[in-house]
């Protein structure tokens, strides 16, 4: 699937259509020039991929977009709805461009949304879907992510399955992406297993996932916990870390998201079951792309990048770009983040984690 969206990527650029070339037949000529801020709102530095790839990434493809004239005004919420709303306003005081958001509250960013339209500043949602009058959002298919999470425990279960007694550790509900994740981990979990615990993990905190998991392991008895959904990897990290003070030496899978390089040194050496790998580059690359051509009034550009079309509480038919996913364990990590340029060997297979590199095959 990565791979056909990459090829779909490229054949974009071999017509012409990404890099503006043969563009004879765009309905519009560019509403402003390079000389453009994007504006680009995060929602939280306890997620390891926003700082490290999504936020460099964009700045980077704005930059190359824009023959280097563009730039980004960055503002991260450090897990603060209020600071987000904030910052929002503070993008348009400053009248940016375009905002790219990744709202921490979807619902209570719509009036954020609202105020930016009345500006006449497109707002396009990035990775989780905001509410109110959105131009865009671009993401990954997250129904899709909850179900190869929940479909990679099944199978790694296998004959354990039907007794196995599952703890899920699910996203902060104010996350339109929680309820996706969880939505698509149920249609492969249920009547597979037996879901004993399920938490929802305010802000995606690690610290009140450890504090869930101590609870669930009292309630369940350490013993008797086949098998953890984690909906990302910082609960993932947690929740191991929970089972370890509780005595466990041998470590029931646990699911994550995101691909952090902590949580692949945890494949690696066999305590976290799986990740989903995203294509943090074909994500914010092309919610760069998106921005600047918006902007640029490249509207034949801008339709190629959001053929899909998804729907908010407060909005239909959305033009969206869905990227796809990747179940990530240690049979394939070369064939992903190491491929992909996201890690390096070396990144991966530190002194602590070299005979488990080894042992895998990762030299």
């Amino acid at each position: 699937m990565a791979l056909a969206a990459s090829a779909s990527a490229l054949s974009l650029t071999a017509c012409g259509v990404i890099d503006g070339i043969g563009g004879g037949d765009s309905s519009a000529s560019p509403e402003k020039g390079d000389d453009i801020t994007v504006g680009l709102l995060l929602p939280d530095k306890d997620t390891a991929r926003f700082e490290k790839f999504d936020y460099p990434l964009i700045k980077k493809e704005v930059g190359d977009l824009t023959d280097g004239k563009g730039k980004v005004a960055y503002a991260n919420a450090e897990a603060s709805a209020d600071q987000q709303s904030r910052q929002f306003q503070q993008m348009i005081d400053d009248q940016v461009d375009v905002i790219l958001v990744d709202a921490l509250d979807a619902k209570a960013i719509a009036s954020d949304v609202q105020k930016a339209k009345d500006a006449g500043i497109p707002v396009i949602a990035y990775d989780r879907l905001a509410e109110g009058p959105i131009d865009a959002y671009v993401s990954h298919d997250n129904e899709l992510v909850g179900e190869v999470q929940g479909r990679s425990l099944v199978q790694e279960l296998g004959s354990k399955a039907a007794s196995g007694k599952v703890v899920m550790m699910n996203g902060d509900p104010a996350d339109p992406n929680t309820a996706r994740f969880k939505k698509g981990a149920l249609d492969e979990l249920e009547g597979e297993v037996d879901i004993v615990k399920q938490y929802d993990t305010d802000k995606w905190s690690p610290e009140v996932a450890k504090a869930n998991m101590e609870k669930a392991i009292k309630a369940v008895g350490l013993a008797d916990i086949a098998a953890v959904y984690s909906a990302n990897d910082g609960m993932a990290g947690a929740v191991i870390d929970a089972l370890k003070e509780a005595g466990a030496t041998k470590i029931p899978p646990v699911t994550g998201q995101d691909a952090n390089l902590d949580a692949v040194q945890r494949i690696v050496a066999g305590e976290q079951f799986m990740t989903v790998y995203k294509s943090f580059l074909l994500e914010a690359t092309n919610a760069a792309k998106m921005a600047v051509y918006k902007v640029q009034g490249h509207d034949i550009e801008f339709d190629a990048l959001t053929a899909d079309s998804v729907d908010s509480p407060t909005q239909k038919n959305i033009p969206a770009q869905l990227v796809p996913v990747v179940a990530l364990t240690k049979d394939n990590i070369e064939d992903t983040v190491i491929r992909d340029g996201v890690y390096t060997v070396k990144q991966i297979c530190t002194t602590e984690y070299a005979a488990d590199c080894a042992a895998i095959g990762l030299n």
